[in-house]
């Protein structure tokens, strides 16, 4: 019997197949198919809106899914997390889900707002963060468009962010944050207790783990004469000691390793002058520890 994954549809659609694709999954979605294929015949996955995978995989329709955890904690679903998988709709960095006013209104803290209305989608997460802190106020679920309400349907809104660029936009400020959110592969009980299904749950999420790994880092091969050895492995700096390998050719050798691509430029420059030829940078789909 296959696997039911629930994949989220919308925003995370995109950068999730992307990430799938990377951990060596090929997932083809059909213009208004909810169902799409995957090239793996022990996972039979549906498209379903992040609001809404934890409560079908909590009642078992589904073996597992990938949602926020906003969405998960929102629901106060009884599920396993098999792992957190941090990626957004734009970036492999995670959102967060802020309290903002206003930029000219006089509300400089969460207490400020007692008594006053908080337009939120995620009703339920905001509700425990108010009541957390003894502040009365009234929470309103909103159907979207949260961050043109305030300040004439709302006094202040607990919005989803990733670069803030929309808030900005809309003139808002941020005086909190309530929530980071990472996105989790979530299985029900019943399937984690599956000794097949949890093997390919936790195989699921070493690849797709591997792939967020290597997502930052590059691999660098290339030959160095055995007497300039040390000062090659002085410039690097690596995951693990690189690997050195004979070649044919007894004074030199082969050296390998991975390291992080935002620091190659500099790199490559300076192992060049330590003596390093043949420098190769190639890129990585998965690095698994």
């Amino acid at each position: 019997m296959p696997l039911k994954l629930a994949l989220p549809k919308g925003s995370l659609q995109t950068s999730t197949l992307r990430l799938f694709e990377r951990a060596g999954y090929h997932v083809s979605v059909s213009e208004r198919s909810y169902y799409p294929s995957v090239d793996d015949s022990e996972i039979e996955a549906m498209l379903i809106r992040a609001q809404e995978v934890s409560r079908y995989v909590e009642q078992g329709v589904l073996d597992a899914g990938i949602t926020g955890s906003d969405w998960y904690k929102d629901s106060g679903a009884d599920l396993v997390t098999v792992a957190e998988l941090v990626y957004s709709k734009q970036t492999f960095s995670p959102c967060h889900w802020v309290l903002a006013v206003p930029v000219d209104s006089a509300f400089q803290t969460p207490e400020d707002l007692a008594g006053k209305r908080v337009a939120t989608e995620l009703v339920n997460v905001t509700r425990r963060y108010f009541e957390a802190r003894g502040v009365p106020v009234e929470v309103q679920f909103s159907w979207g468009a949260t961050e043109v309400k305030p300040p004439v349907l709302a006094d202040a809104i607990v919005e989803i962010t990733e670069t803030g660029s929309s808030l900005r936009a809309n003139h808002l400020r941020v005086i909190d944050t309530l929530l980071e959110v990472k996105n989790c592969l979530l299985a029900n009980r019943k399937a984690w207790a599956d000794e097949w299904k949890r093997h390919k749950l936790e195989s699921l999420a070493m690849l797709l783990t591997g792939a967020l790994v290597a997502e930052d880092k590059v691999g660098l091969k290339m030959n160095v004469p055995r007497t300039k050895v040390d000062e090659v492995l002085a410039v690097l700096t690596a995951l693990r000691r690189p690997t050195v390998s004979p070649l044919s050719d007894p004074d030199w050798v082969a050296l390998e390793t991975i390291i992080d691509e935002r620091t190659v430029r500099d790199i490559i420059p300076r192992l060049k002058r330590a003596g390093a030829e043949g420098i190769v940078e190639y890129p990585l789909n998965k690095l698994v520890y």
